[in-house]
């Protein structure tokens, strides 16, 4: 069951590349775009965060921060950020607790992997209330990104 706009994010720490914390909680009073994705190192994953980083610009005129998930290791994912130059936290969640929580989580993925983060969006308001919620089933698909800065625009 995945979460839909109006409902209250489901909150979480979980630990970004440099081996922090990083909790939900900590980001209130800003908007958050929480961005899953199944695996670092792929083709389309690659392309989506790499065109989030080339418009940060963008999300930070929007009042926003970005949040990247899946649930490769975090070690996995600083190679990922540091060979991208992603300029925004990527977060492991290896254990898949929040890709299920938030309803982006494969069951079964390709090559007989299980438990693998979907490509979703969610943008989360200042409150903690989600007010854009996309879970794509085909991880080829790229997230909205007009309708995800229409959805920021509004909050501010």
């Amino acid at each position: 069951m995945s979460v839909k706009s109006g409902d209250k994010a489901p909150v979480f720490s979980l630990y970004n590349s440099d081996k922090e914390l990083v909790a939900l909680e900590s980001f209130r009073g800003k908007n958050v775009v929480l961005v899953f994705f199944p695996m670092a190192f792929t083709k389309v994953c690659t392309a989506e965060l790499c065109s989030m980083r080339d418009n940060m610009n963008v999300y930070e005129r929007l009042n926003s921060e970005i949040l990247g998930i899946s649930v490769d290791s975090l070690f996995t994912l600083g190679k990922f950020k540091a060979e991208q130059n992603l300029n925004f936290p990527l977060l492991s969640d290896f254990n898949k607790e929040i890709s299920r929580a938030y309803g982006a989580l494969y069951e079964e993925f390709v090559f007989g992997m299980k438990g693998v983060s979907k490509r979703a969006a969610f943008v989360i308001d200042k409150e903690g209330a989600i007010r854009y919620a996309e879970v794509l089933e085909s991880a080829g698909d790229l997230p909205n990104f007009e309708a995800i800065q229409e959805t920021l625009s509004k909050l501010n």
